[in-house]
């Protein structure tokens, strides 16, 4: 090897290599294009919100000084308080310490089902994984999924029994509500209602079926503020029954989206992630590749992935809908084109589906209405999708119901008075339900003698929330990791929710609670396995049992396809919600992709987490477009946004806006479940309430919206601006389309942007960098599969013990997330293509954060990997200041002890103590952690290895968030193994480093994106 490859180049090189680097123009906001001097140091600045901090007089100045020199003594030298641990008396027979153990189980998210593998270190869980056996995660989750575990441990969980807001006991509750209940039997029930979600256990259907036939009386609603009421209705206006319908992403070629967030929002999204990837994904040689149509009300992680997206009012999609199914010969569809869709438009697209007949699929979004949902089924039966792309089967739901009509009906007997005790079993609809029914008010007004209309109210949830506060009675319920249950998913597919803890507070499961209300108490795992040995009796049935038990999912469950026939009826127009008149605007409703419809709301890690598109954390917005928010003279400078009056019939809230190129004109979207009122210390005082607006008639979206500014801003936190590394010209992200890279798949590696030669470099090399010893580990990014869901972020902070830091801090630019998915545009403000590449530590062979450590604090492992030794770190930050890539983070209080206040994410909370990885280090203030390509589960392979006398195996080592991906876009490995899929990857033509012409030898590298949309409409824009 030159010794010449080990000098680094000159600053005048340097210089002369950035200026010359010109880029693809990405960009990431639109302050970014303008590029106001303002901006440019509110980007450039360390610490852009450090006003508050300099305006400070000299005497302040001198306390502060003292302060932080004392503080960077002590950060050096830390003292941990003394712990003393206790050793078993009697070992359990099946505990070997420091292994852990996994075991099968389902949970309830989103008001859908995902398949888990939890991680149990000595009794206590510490991580969630896919189930790779569970045909809804095969292996992957999504960002809630993994964020769920750290609800377990919420010392914001309702613990006890309440009553009349009193602290009370479950022998209490027992001593008084099963008489009333006995009391209502001999009336057969007439004043009883039970109100529920969407129930997906056979079990809890059958216990409600029993409820129902005691108490023949007794009334059934259901209600889940994020329901499938559209698609059931349009399964009915198509075919005449309610109908669950299953996607086959993977055997599909061409993808025709109508406002539907599939990739991350549909019962399903992670499995039809997993799907929509194999086709997606383009290696050399490739022949055929998808290609994705999606046409939307608001930008969806979905429609950052399409080939060809159109933005448009939500309004506008039905009749797009029309024209299209016309265009492809639907059966008595007829239509023509909205306004701003040209003709050609609609007929290129509809001539490339018709050009693939059983390899295309039209998809409808759930906001909405029904005739969109008729016509997507109408669409996908003349392109012979039938059977082949879609199939169908009965509803995966214990009852198929429409929800708002449902919720009404029990509005109106409340109303009435004949509801005399109401079971809410979950959810929470005072806040949540449609703010024209009037939930808590009608459930808790007085009645003509003066008392509540409703005498006995009972509520079951984990937290004490708005629905709790105006029941008589709350019984907290179970984590699902604490309880039996059993659940479909959206194939049908049965599980057994299988608990990995016993109760750590006074809780109980609903089926426990429902055995409670019956009089017949019973043991959450007695109810779950009685329920199904009665289905399966026989001597087999305990091997069938076990069997479940482990593989986390019960064979022969799924849902078998039915035959449906068309009724030829398409639903007639929507008539808008409310009239427009000149200079309103289009209202959308969708749930947030971090705290849902406000279940998770006190969930830190995803209240931190920024959203896949606009980067906020902490806040929900008014979302405008750039042309809307300059018409009505609202903007966002920084991190102050305006403020806005939105005003639908006479409902109003204030709202901050947030402009989001991509963005339809004329619509405003918020995200809900913010503004909770009644919550723990995490999700009180984020963001405002959006249900205040949303009624019955416009649950996904309404029209006839007014936007008034207010003469105030308010701070929104967004991370877009933060660790940018497109500066100089630097190109972050590269891409082509498909007809590019069959004519040259190694275009994106031209020489503009190509490694230095062996004969130059930014830095020096350590001295051995090409002979490390055993393994040399790597990973390949496929930023064409990359959907931006967060996944992989929140996996690798419940995998590192990666503490949250608040609001205030983020807005410092201190967020702690070792991995960050950049999100770029490219292209005009108001229709661009959107990129995401997941950053992380890049593991440079020759470090620049290696050089200026004066303590050797991050040094080179003898296999290669670049190492935090955190008891050496004294805080200097030389590190992050030299890493080009900004991946380094900086403990700049104790966030895993609580200082300051605002950091909610505290290890220092005795239940809180359970959740943490025990082979991560806690780390302290005053220390620079970073991503270390899971270490420890490196370790772990090694030991195993060992043991067996053999070499690691490929595959046998997966980091936190390669796990967690849907995609499969991350692929780690061992570079020095030939046969490995990560060389197959890295030997790709498409395959580049990031930021490689500064010399750093990443072993991160990164797959190219290739697009593949229409010529034919290209041509027409």
């Amino acid at each position: 090897m030159s010794h010449e490859a080990d000098k680094p180049m000159g600053l005048d090189a340097i210089r002369e290599r950035l200026a010359g680097s010109k880029g693809e123009q990405y960009w990431r906001s639109l302050d970014e294009i303008a590029d106001t001097p303002a901006f440019r140091q509110f980007l450039e600045d360390e610490f852009p919100n450090r006003l508050s901090l300099l305006q400070v007089d000299r005497r302040q100045f001198l306390k502060f000084l003292g302060a932080s020199i004392a503080m960077a003594g002590l950060s050096g030298c830390r003292i941990l308080p003394e712990q003393k641990l206790v050793p078993y008396v009697h070992q359990p027979e099946d505990l070997v310490l420091g292994r852990p153990t996994f075991y099968a189980t389902a949970a309830p998210l989103r008001g859908h089902v995902i398949g888990l593998l939890a991680e149990s270190h000595q009794g206590r869980p510490t991580k969630l994984e896919g189930n790779p056996n569970h045909p809804a995660s095969l292996g992957a989750t999504d960002a809630i999924a993994q964020a769920s575990i750290l609800d377990l441990y919420d010392p914001d969980r309702s613990q006890n029994v309440l009553h009349l807001g009193e602290v009370s006991t479950w022998d209490q509750f027992l001593a008084t509500v099963p008489a009333a209940m006995r009391a209502q039997a001999a009336r057969g029930g007439a004043g009883v209602r039970l109100l529920t979600e969407s129930v997906l256990s056979p079990t809890l259907g059958e216990q409600i079926a029993g409820l129902l036939r005691r108490l023949p009386g007794a009334r059934w609603h259901q209600f889940q503020p994020i329901s499938r009421d559209n698609a059931r209705a349009g399964a009915l206006a198509a075919f005449g029954r309610p109908v669950n319908t299953v996607y086959r992403f993977d055997q599909a070629t061409r993808i025709l989206s109508l406002d539907a967030d599939f990739l991350g929002a549909m019962p399903g999204s992670v499995r039809y992630a997993r799907d929509y990837a194999a086709r997606k994904q383009v290696l050399a040689g490739a022949t055929e590749v998808s290609r994705l149509y999606v046409a939307e009300s608001t930008l969806t992680i979905t429609g950052a992935k399409a080939d060809n997206r159109l933005p448009l009012r939500p309004s506008l999609v039905e009749p797009l809908a029309r024209a299209l199914a016309a265009a492809l010969g639907a059966d008595g569809a007829a239509g023509t084109p909205p306004d701003g869709v040209p003709e050609a438009w609609v007929h290129a697209v509809a001539r490339d589906l018709r050009a693939h007949p059983g390899r295309a699929v039209v998809v409808a979004g759930d906001e909405q209405p029904a005739a969109v949902h008729a016509l997507a089924h109408a669409m996908n039966a003349a392109l012979g999708a039938v059977g082949k792309t879609v199939a169908y089967t009965e509803p995966v739901e214990v009852r198929s119901e429409d929800h708002g009509a449902s919720l009404a009906a029990l509005v109106e007997d409340m109303r009435a008075g004949k509801v005399e005790v109401l079971i809410i079993l979950g959810g929470n609809p005072v806040f949540t339900a449609p703010a024209d029914l009037s939930f808590g008010s009608e459930m808790s007004a007085p009645g003509v003698a003066g008392t509540d209309r409703t005498p006995l109210r009972i509520h079951v949830g984990t937290y004490v929330d708005e629905t709790a506060v105006r029941c008589h009675w709350h019984l907290p319920e179970s984590h699902y990791l604490e309880a039996w249950s059993d659940l479909r998913a959206h194939d049908g597919t049965a599980s057994i929710v299988q608990p990995l803890v016993q109760p750590l507070y006074e809780t109980r499961s609903q089926h426990e609670v429902m055995a409670l209300l019956a009089d017949e108490p019973r043991a959450g795992y007695d109810i779950v396995r009685g329920h199904w040995q009665a289905r399966r009796p026989g001597a087999g049935f305990e091997v069938e049992w076990e069997r479940a038990l482990n593989e986390g999912v019960i064979p022969g469950t799924a849902a078998p396809a039915v035959a449906v026939t068309a009724s030829g009826a398409t639903p007639p127009p929507v008539t808008p919600s409310a009239p427009t008149a000149p200079g309103d605007l289009e209202i959308v409703f969708r749930p947030d992709p971090g705290i849902w419809d406000g279940r998770y709301a006190n969930n830190a890690w995803l209240q931190e987490l920024p959203r896949p598109l606009t980067k906020l954390t902490w806040d929900n917005a008014a979302i405008l477009s750039p042309a809307t928010a300059k018409r009505l003279g609202v903007d966002v400078v920084g991190n102050r946004a305006s403020v806005v009056d939105l005003v639908l019939g006479d409902r109003r809230i204030a709202a901050p806006v947030f402009v989001l190129p991509g963005h339809p004109d004329d619509t405003v979207a918020v995200n809900l479940g913010f503004g909770r009122e009644v919550v723990g210390h995490v999700g009180l005082g984020a963001g405002f309430n959006a249900y205040r607006l949303r009624t019955r008639r416009g649950m996904g979206f309404a029209t006839g919206l007014k936007v008034l500014r207010q003469p105030s801003t308010f701070m929104l936190v967004t991370t877009q601006y933060h660790a940018a590394m497109e500066t100089h010209g630097r190109e972050p992200v590269r891409e082509m389309t498909i007809a590019e890279f069959r004519e040259d798949p190694a275009r994106i590696n031209d020489p503009e942007h190509a490694a230095p030669g062996p004969d130059e470099s930014l830095v020096e090399a350590p001295p051995s960098f090409e002979h490390y010893k055993g393994y040399r580990w790597g990973m390949s990014i496929d930023t064409n599969v990359c959907i931006g869901c967060n996944a992989c972020v929140t996996a690798c902070q419940a995998e590192n013990n990666i503490p949250v830091v608040g609001k205030d801090e983020v807005a410092r630019g201190r967020e702690m997330h070792w991995i960050r998915i950049d999100r770029y545009y490219k292209g005009a403000p108001d229709a661009p293509t959107i990129s995401f590449q997941p950053v992380l530590c890049m593991q440079c062979e020759k470090a620049p954060c290696e050089l200026v450590c004066p303590v050797g604090a991050t040094v080179h492992s003898h296999e290669g990997l670049n190492q935090m030794v955190y008891n050496r770190c004294v805080g200097t930050r030389y590190c992050s200041n030299n890493c080009p890539y900004k991946v380094r983070r900086f403990n700049f209080y104790k966030y895993t002890a609580g200082q300051p206040d605002q950091a909610p994410g505290a290890f220092d909370i005795p239940v809180r103590k359970l959740l943490a990885n025990p082979n991560v280090t806690v780390r302290g203030r005053g220390v620079m952690e970073k991503c270390s390509y899971c270490v420890q589960r490196i370790n772990v392979a090694r030991i195993e290895a060992k043991k067996a006398g053999r070499e690691i195996r490929d595959g046998e080592v997966q980091t936190a968030c390669q796990q967690s991906c849907p995609t499969r876009a991350i692929i780690f490995g061992n570079i020095d193994d030939p046969s490995s899929e990560l060389v197959r990857l890295k030997k790709q033509p498409h395959d580049y480093g990031l930021l490689a012409e500064l010399g750093t030898r990443p072993r991160t590298t990164y797959l190219a994106i290739v697009r593949n949309p229409n010529a034919e409409l290209n041509r027409e824009a």
